[in-house]
């Protein structure tokens, strides 16, 4: 297949048409994120069975025309592993690209592990090694290269071959339909915003954390991914999330003490000392944002461990029926936390609530029973 680059603003008209004129388009993208906050978008990869295109962003800055087709609703976008290239479109258009069918999402219900790997499935529906040997290019630099427009381009094409397969076979299964409700998630504008003041959820360790600590941490992550954004450096550059939870334990008030500390480096006390030592003594006359999810690391009685048990053999019951890994329908802590009636559960969504979810909430609400008859378990409703 001739693969088409396009670096000049006329050449995308008749792209354009070509996507009106397909029911589905294979994407994918490349991009460096190692030296900045935001992505730098560097190429945008599109493929149909009939045509594959590679297009330049960095050469044409105004890709509006092509966004605003690429958003067209009847038009299926197919992806593996889509967040981070809907966040780019989020960032780029302020819409959310929708319908989507992503591979990696798809896959468990063939039977894969969850989140599989894109070179997984391409190995495992087409036979095909792929190529790692641009996996560390930096697609920033221009001119490419041959081999690395083909390198881009091979994603999409064989991406294109595995969504028919995987289509087919789980139309087949009747399975097909079960996806909807979460490519529907998808659609949520709230998963591509970066939002700071939510910033300290994602750093390990806070849980371990007194009052006082955990108030610092907050704070301090804050200012950290303002910062970042800002600046439009790696938040990490800014301050690592180890050196935070230490500062949160021995809280420097002044300059002096925040440089005595281990692996503070010089440059960044002269550039963020002072704000720093502000923000800790801030924080500490500062109630924190309560924890919400202590009971996950909350020690369970010897009743809520029988009951996880039995909820997860019905999980391990309803896997085997339906040839699919247990831990793709429900993981132990996706357990923990419908037994703390936590909504935040991939077991309450879509076709894992339909197989399993349902079950396990009537179980625990009294409003199913489980019983053994003749070696088999049986789930009734009451």
């Amino acid at each position: 297949m001739t693969i088409e680059y396009i670096d000049k603003p006329e050449q995308l008209p008749e792209l354009c048409n070509k996507i009106q004129q397909a029911p589905w388009v294979a994407i994918d993208t490349e991009f460096l994120r190692e030296k900045t906050y935001y992505p730098i978008f560097c190429l945008l990869q599109i493929a149909t069975p009939e045509w594959v295109v590679c297009v330049d962003p960095i050469a044409i800055t105004d890709l509006s025309s092509l966004f605003s087709v690429i958003n067209n609703p009847k038009i299926i976008k197919v992806l593996h592993s889509c967040r981070q290239d809907l966040e780019i479109f989020y960032q780029l258009t302020g819409k959310v690209t929708y319908p989507v069918f992503d591979t990696q999402i798809a896959a468990p219900l063939l039977g894969f592990q969850e989140n599989p790997g894109y070179a997984m499935l391409v190995s495992s529906f087409l036979n095909v090694n792929l190529s790692k040997a641009h996996t560390r290019t930096d697609w920033s630099m221009r001119p490419l290269s041959s081999e690395q427009i083909q390198y881009a381009a091979d994603d999409v094409i064989y991406l294109c071959k595995i969504y028919t397969k995987m289509t087919e076979q789980l139309t087949e299964l009747g399975r097909l339909d079960w996806l909807d409700k979460d490519f529907e998630l998808l659609k949520s504008s709230e998963l591509y915003q970066i939002s700071p003041e939510n910033a300290w959820l994602k750093v390990k360790g806070r849980k371990r954390l007194t009052g006082k600590q955990l108030s610092i941490v907050q704070i301090l992550t804050l200012w950290r991914e303002k910062t970042a954004q800002t600046e439009n450096r790696p938040k990490n550059w800014i301050i690592r999330d180890d050196l935070m939870l230490e500062l949160a334990k021995l809280q420097p008030s002044t300059i002096e003490e925040l440089a005595k500390i281990r692996n503070v480096n010089e440059r960044s006390v002269k550039r963020y000392g002072r704000t720093i030592c502000q923000l800790i003594t801030e924080a500490k006359n500062s109630a924190p944002i309560p924890m919400t999810d202590k009971n996950k690391s909350a020690k369970k009685t010897a009743n809520q461990e029988a009951v996880l048990d039995v909820l997860t053999a019905v999980v391990r019951m309803r896997a085997d029926e339906n040839s699919l890994n247990p831990m793709i329908l429900a993981s132990r802590k996706d357990l923990e936390k419908l037994l703390f009636d936590e909504q935040d559960n991939p077991v309450l969504l879509g076709w894992r609530y339909s197989m399993v979810g349902k079950e396990l909430q009537g179980l625990l609400k009294g409003q199913y029973s489980l019983t053994l008859k003749e070696g088999d378990v049986v789930i009734t409703e009451i």
